[in-house]
């Protein structure tokens, strides 16, 4: 099959990558191609030494480890919070058969005809359905990449008519696999918050009901990786993320470590997660939400599924008392959650940018 001039190309398809790569266009449409310092260069595909890999918890020896192996593992988990904001999670209790499932019906789903994934448009402006988020503006470069989201919990941010009925069982996993993240969630913040010597159920107490979507992130491979990115720079506003890197994945995900982007190396059956601007702004700044993004592979295609855990909307939140003194005065102001949220949604992913939201002392660009 020849190149495709881009005009030839279907408006209807020129947002979606997918259709995109099989239309074989001649060249990457503008649109997609970033400027020279945004995009990825080949310095990140250089193997990485030892101490530049992201931290691995160990679950099961915070949950049923003798008192050495939980005293080892809560010094790397409060380190891994502090430095990096990012651990993979081994023995986390989901079982590995869910994951594979998981994946696979994410994966059918995205291969399903355009006209299939089009009956659950997501709306400009909005997070929820087919499509491409957080753009705003004609000129705003697009992401090499389709997305799936769907709020989960509590069931009234739910839109039925955006959960796909086909592949058959996508509810029924999609509902198992989200109880199950919940319960990671619960459990993992109960360590963070031991790790900041407070009490246990500090944060799930003060979630109250808390909200979790899911997105699932499809990256085709393309032409010229060298220009585009499949996901734009950014923290993540939650309070956790869950990410689950596709088995057979090329190594897609980058974080920005000391100013430079490092790859996460996927580990088998591991869980990423990361700290979100709002433990960020709980902790008073000691656990950091760390700008993140997805880069694409020219031959290969790539999966994720991410999980978004945030605290309710109607609670107000700030800095605990705990976490601020003489040394850490207080950087953050309190704000009802879900107008942070509002605002995380309603602006495009530009790195931390979004965070000044919460500052008492932010930046006003001119």
């Amino acid at each position: 099959m020849a190149p495709v001039p881009i005009s030839q190309i279907k408006v209807g398809h020129i947002d979606d990558v997918q259709e995109l790569r099989k239309a074989r266009p001649a060249a990457i449409p503008e649109r997609y191609v970033r400027d020279m310092a945004e995009r990825p260069t080949l310095a990140s595909t250089v193997p990485l030494s030892s101490s530049m890999h992201i931290p691995i918890i160990d679950l099961s020896k915070l949950v049923e480890g003798d008192e050495d192996q939980w005293r080892t593992e809560m010094v790397k988990l409060a380190s891994s919070c502090e430095e990096w904001g990012f651990f993979q999670v081994i023995n986390h209790g989901i079982d590995r058969s869910l994951l594979e499932t998981i994946e696979k019906i994410a994966m059918e789903f995205f291969m399903l005809p355009l006209e299939e994934k089009q009956k659950y448009p997501m709306a400009p402006g909005t997070v929820q359905g087919y499509g491409q988020a957080f753009v705003f503006s004609e000129d705003q470069k697009l992401d090499w990449c389709n997305m799936l989201a769907l709020g989960v919990e509590p069931h009234f941010i739910r839109n039925p008519k955006l959960w796909p009925t086909k592949p058959a069982k996508f509810s029924e996993i999609l509902e198992m696999y989200s109880k199950d993240i919940r319960k990671l969630c619960q459990n993992l913040l109960r360590f963070i918050a031991l790790s900041l010597d407070l009490k246990q159920e500090a944060f799930n107490k003060m979630f109250g009901v808390a909200v979790q979507a899911v997105r699932m992130n499809y990256y085709p491979p393309c032409s010229r990786p060298d220009l585009v990115l499949g996901l734009s720079p950014h923290s993540d506003g939650s309070a956790l993320t869950v990410l689950q890197q596709g088995r057979g994945n090329s190594v897609g995900l980058q974080i920005l470590k000391d100013k430079t982007w490092v790859p996460v190396q996927p580990v088998p059956d591991a869980l990423v997660i990361n700290i979100g601007d709002t433990l960020e702004v709980l902790t008073n700044g000691r656990y950091k939400s760390v700008e993140h993004r997805a880069v694409t592979h020219k031959e290969k295609d790539r999966l994720s599924i991410v999980t978004f855990y945030a605290p309710s909307y109607e609670i107000e939140l700030g800095p605990l008392p705990e976490l601020v003194d003489e040394n850490n005065p207080c950087m953050y102001k309190r704000y009802n959650h879900g107008e942070y949220s509002h605002h995380y949604v309603t602006n495009k992913l530009q790195g931390k940018k979004t965070l000044d939201f919460a500052k008492i002392q932010a930046k006003i660009s001119t």
